[in-house]
């Protein structure tokens, strides 16, 4: 037979066929809950009817005590780590462990020190550094790293009252808190009925089960089965093993007597009118009894607090909020200054930077613990500084919580808190000038801290021996003065000792540096010392010669008495637009594109010298020009035309001048004679033959000029040059014209 989740059974009838038949869920009755919580609806199995169940709680405190999870109460005090609970068949990888140490001197009683929870992959450790009672000091661990609260991560969340941790898997609706000694562990019976093993027992809503040994079987008092439950999982190598396995039943152990009780108990209140309106919701037998025992066996009075507190907490479960510490001295919360005791506030408190449209779980939503809180009209500046605020604005840099717009100091700064940003600026405090005092002699003027406000300086008369006469005068190079000042005095006596320093000819070099002692060897200054002089000692070794020339250059040995030879120029190097072009000896180079700029290179002596020339063309006027003359120079750059008419006259030319590794800073006019001049041939009869009469374009009035040139060492070179002043026509021998025609042009 099958069941199909709408509450329909399937039923095989033969020959392969099925029918379907209604699933009548029973009815519904109501059940008592003996951990005398309310029950609850949960569905069976096949998640189609309802019935009544209990949702268990553990708890935990004082000596120990524990009250399982169907209400059963035993004391027990291991002194190791054991197994609250633990699944009986795996399904959500839970285990949660409680961690007992001796906390009584001379007494053999034990108190809780942490709560381990393993879930899945992550074991999450709550624990109180201070189990014996007083002021919780509590914190949390996940994987053994310290989390700082509250935390949100990985299917957990974990939070903190100051008094009590509170640690919640809402995927599984599991709640534990852990703190003052104390704990509560609430599994819900939807996912943990029948399932659940170890000191807690068995989520069933029967007590007689609650005492199962871990073989399955039980025993009659969990005292004994409390044994058997050492943590396996977990190394503790000063944890004796468990017994063997009881094979009868052990004798019941004799009742001591009483041996701390006096009529200062504070036992009494749980079962005074203090609590009466609890009683009848939650049994306080279980609690008053665990509290009769610490007050009997345990020298720390404070640990009968654990028992009121486990009792509050259970009313507050509840629905019912008792302010009990206020009834007792002994019991105070120790809050601090800034925060509130409040025995039932929210477990996620309320902070500046909460989201109304953040969700909650709906287990902490109204979940209450005791613990210190903001006071009324405040809350928490943020989850994690634990500040309570009147009004939300910035944290300083010292976590002091500021309103918008204040001004305060902070580190000599003057800050400010920007509503705009929520974050604090800060600029430099503006001090006001210090009113200098008369020094004596030795004595220099110095700035210092102002004692009456550290933020600003003042002038005050200090001693300083530099001021001394003869203070670096006593002293060689290589030594330093060691002062000893005199009783009433500024100025000291000088001894002169050894720097950690070469010297040279007078002069001092630091380790490691290089010391130019001779010309064909490299010498350093090493971190040896000289015990002669005490100085450090001076290294040399032969000088590497740099054979790697530059182009236009090659590596020659000159000179046979040098330590090394030199880059010889062999050829010139013109550089356009950052590439280098290599120029033979008489050479003559344009650049691409650029006819009018020329590059030759000249040697005199052993220099090389680089000369460049720009032709400037003389204005061209094509509308002077016979018909179909237009063409371009020999030189490539400037136009020309056989002109209808053209004068000699002075033509103007820029040049940069380059000689002998010096160069002009910037064209110079270099001016030049162009033009026609007249020229006749006619037939002389008297002579039989042609008569030639011709005259030249030259100059007819120059003079020098003279430059400076910026060499490649840094010096200036003076350049004087013919400068042409006039032109003119001027008679001459006819082969002499044609000759000049062709090398004027050549020019």
């Amino acid at each position: 037979m099958f069941h199909f989740c709408n509450c329909t059974m399937v039923r095989c009838v033969g020959n392969n066929q099925y029918e379907l038949i209604p699933y009548e869920c029973p009815t519904i009755k109501p059940i008592k809950c003996a951990n005398g919580r309310e029950p609850v609806l949960v569905y069976d199995e096949y998640h189609c009817c309802q019935q009544y169940a209990c949702d268990c709680v553990c708890e935990g405190w004082g000596d120990p005590h524990y009250i399982t999870v169907d209400g059963l109460y035993y004391s027990y005090q291991g002194n190791c780590t054991y197994v609250l609970v633990e699944e009986i068949h795996t399904k959500y990888h839970l285990k949660i462990y409680i961690d007992n140490v001796f906390c009584d001197i001379g007494e053999d009683v034990s108190c809780p020190r942490s709560i381990i929870i393993s879930f899945g992959s992550q074991t999450v450790k709550l624990i109180n550094h201070n189990p014996k009672g007083g002021r919780a000091n509590l914190e949390a661990q996940r994987n053994g790293a310290r989390l700082k609260l509250p935390y949100t991560q990985f299917g957990l969340k974990i939070m903190s009252s100051g008094i009590a941790l509170v640690l919640e898997i809402p995927f599984l609706e599991i709640v534990v808190t852990f703190g003052m000694t104390g704990f509560s562990i609430e599994l819900p019976y939807k996912y943990f009925g029948n399932n659940t093993q170890g000191h807690c027992g068995t989520c069933n809503n029967d007590q007689s089960d609650d005492c199962m040994l871990p073989n399955g079987k039980q025993a009659s008092r969990c005292g004994v089965m409390a044994d058997y439950w050492v943590a396996k999982d977990i190394h503790q190598p000063n944890c004796p093993p468990p017994p063997p396995l009881p094979t009868v039943e052990p004798e019941p152990p004799q009742e001591e007597p009483c041996k701390h009780q006096t009529n200062t108990s504070i036992c009494d209140l749980i079962k005074s009118s203090l609590f009466s309106e609890c009683h009848i919701l939650v049994s306080p037998d279980n609690f008053y009894k665990g509290c009769l025992f610490d007050s009997c066996y345990v020298s720390n009075p404070a640990v009968q607090c654990t028992s009121l507190q486990t009792y509050a907490a259970a009313c507050s479960q509840a629905g019912v909020c008792i302010n009990w510490r206020k009834h007792t001295i002994l019991c105070d919360s120790n809050c601090p200054s800034d925060k509130v005791y409040k025995p039932c506030g929210l477990a996620q408190q309320p902070t500046c930077e909460d989201n109304p449209e953040e969700e909650i779980s709906d287990l902490l939503a109204n979940y209450t613990v005791e613990g210190c809180f903001c006071p009324e009209g405040m809350k928490l500046f943020n989850r994690e500084s634990g500040i309570c605020v009147e009004k939300c604005g910035c944290l300083d840099p010292q976590g002091i919580p500021r309103e918008f717009n204040e001004t305060f100091e902070y580190q000599c700064q003057v800050c400010i808190c920007y509503e705009s940003t929520k974050t604090v600026s800060c600029n430099p405090k503006t001090c006001p000038s210090p009113t200098p005092p008369t020094c004596m002699q030795g004595f220099v003027l110095v700035n210092q801290t102002n004692p009456e406000d550290p933020c600003c300086s003042s002038l005050t008369c200090q001693c300083q021996i530099n001021t001394c006469r003869d203070i670096n005068s006593e002293c060689n190079a290589g030594f330093k003065a060691v002062v000893r000042i005199l009783e009433g005095k500024c100025c000291p006596e000088l001894t002169c000792v050894p720097k950690d320093v070469c010297v040279y000819n007078g002069i001092e070099y630091m380790p490691n540096s290089s010391i130019p002692a001779s010309k064909c060897q490299d010498c350093s200054c090493s971190n040896e010392v000289d015990s002669a002089t005490g100085l450090l000692k001076i290294n040399c070794s032969p000088k590497k010669c740099d054979q790697n020339c530059s182009k236009g250059f090659e590596y020659e040995k000159t000179d046979p008495d040098d330590c090394c030879g030199k880059c010889v120029q062999t050829s010139c190097v013109v550089s356009v637009n950052g590439i280098d072009h290599v120029l033979e000896e008489g050479e003559t180079w344009s650049p691409r594109q650029d006819n009018c700029e020329q590059y030759s290179c000249s040697k005199y002596g052993d220099t090389f010298t680089t000369s460049s020339s720009h032709v400037v063309c003389p204005p061209f006027d094509k509308s002077n020009c016979h018909p179909d003359t237009i063409q371009t120079a020999a030189n490539g750059c400037c136009k020309i035309c056989v002109e209808k008419e053209r004068a000699c006259r002075v033509t103007s030319m820029k040049t940069r001048v380059s000689q002998n590794g010096c160069k002009s800073k910037e064209e110079v006019p270099m001016p030049y004679c162009e033009g026609s001049c007249n020229t006749i041939t006619k037939y002389s009869a008297a002579a039989a033959a042609m008569q030639h009469q011709c005259s030249c374009c030259k100059e007819a009035r120059v003079s020098n000029r003279t430059i400076d040139l910026l060499c490649d060492d840094g010096t200036i070179a003076p350049f004087t040059y013919m400068y042409v002043e006039e032109c003119s026509c001027s008679q001459t021998n006819c082969t002499d014209a044609e000759h000049a025609r062709k090398k004027r042009s050549f020019t």
